[in-house]
């Protein structure tokens, strides 16, 4: 394989530099925009080039020494050697980009990142690997494990979970470690940017509304923060387990579907939204009393699907929140519900620092 000089012009989407030779994009691991480096071509397409990094011949001023003795061989983290504060403008770049380059938005109302108290040390569960006695997570673009003692982003607790776990000598498979606090249901890993993300739906969310439809609602973790702005609240999600955590405290106000999504979507709609006025109410003879409609959606990485986009949109709500953990299916969604909603706001979340993943919260209305 050939070895080529660089300059990175640009971070994209999942944590590689970009640098071109004769106009074909060259993908770079672990460098900076701006920099110079040589790196060696490993697989070469028609269209781009992968390649490894050999050498930084012009170093950026963002470039720091990674805390993780994994760091370049596991697949976990990959921004390690770029200072925080630069790892927040590379993502607020990104997330502006693919919406602008995906879903054809323009003058997004992109507000700024949302920064992690802490860069390290905040996930409150990892899932490792074991296999012929080597315990850890896979190294970078492989199906080989890679042996891990600690993990820098993760807490101490869940670091002394993990020793505990190799004290054992564990038989073959795939263990969850989790803080005692964690739920065994889905949750967000990083507990102070998941409550400024449940911090920042209530504030979007306005007040004395009707009904709430939290799609994928998991345990309820941002319904239970709006029941006082709600008459009414229905969360959706295909887990049973997390359904029923939700129903354990739940008010009567409350209800809980397990189901799947796009067909619940579409009976909550049939049920609460199409059915007569009170009788005797003020708002007798009129339905505006279920005309004042939230609904969140917090989709998995493969976003919303066809039906379940045309359901929100049958649904006609006033106020629409889409929390993403992928930018590039959220833009896809956005191009779509952009015909019948307008988007207010835009805002990052680093929920999972020194990592290529970003979430995103977007704002619309009817």
């Amino acid at each position: 394989m050939r070895i080529v000089d660089l300059k990175i012009e640009d971070i994209a989407f999942g944590g590689k530099g970009v640098g071109r030779e004769q106009g074909k994009a060259i993908f770079v691991p672990y460098t900076i925009e701006a920099e110079l480096v040589s790196a060696e071509i490993v697989r070469e397409k028609k269209q781009f080039a992968e390649a490894e990094l050999v050498e930084v011949k012009e170093s950026s001023p963002h470039r720091v020494t990674p805390e993780c003795p994994y760091f370049g061989r596991c697949g976990g983290c990959a921004y390690q050697h770029v200072d925080y504060e630069h790892q927040l403008a590379i993502k607020w770049h990104q997330v502006r980009n693919v919406l602008q380059r995906i879903g054809k938005l323009r003058d997004i109302p992109l507000r700024p990142i949302i920064p992690s108290p802490k860069q390290y040390e905040y996930r409150n569960r990892i899932t490792v690997h074991a296999q012929n006695g080597v315990i850890g997570f896979f190294r970078r673009d492989s199906h080989r494990l890679i042996d891990i003692e600690r993990c820098p982003i993760s807490c101490d607790e869940v670091n002394r979970a993990l020793t505990e776990l190799r004290d054992r000598n564990p038989l073959d498979g795939h263990y969850t470690l989790r803080t005692f606090s964690s739920r065994r249901v889905f949750s967000q890993t990083n507990d102070q940017v998941a409550t400024a993300l449940r911090d920042l739906i209530v504030d979007l969310v306005p007040a004395n509304q009707d009904l709430l439809i939290d799609a994928y609602c998991g345990a309820g973790f941002f319904a239970k923060a709006l029941l006082n702005k709600f008459k009414r609240v229905v969360g959706i999600d295909w887990d049973k387990f997390a359904i029923a955590a939700a129903k354990e405290d739940a008010t009567e106000k409350e209800t809980y579907i397990a189901g799947d999504v796009e067909e619940e979507l579409q009976q909550v709609g049939a049920v609460h939204l199409n059915r007569p006025p009170r009788a005797n109410g003020p708002d007798s003879g009129s339905l505006e009393s279920v005309a004042l409609t939230t609904i969140i959606v917090d989709p998995p990485a493969t976003g919303l699907s066809t039906k379940a986009r045309k359901a929100i949109v049958n649904l006609a709500p006033t106020t629409l929140i889409y929390v993403s953990c992928n930018p590039a299916t959220l833009a896809r969604d956005l191009k779509d519900l952009q015909e019948k909603f307008t988007i207010d706001s835009v805002t990052p979340l680093d929920m999972f620092p020194q990592t290529a993943e970003i979430e995103v919260a977007v704002h619309l209305h009817a």
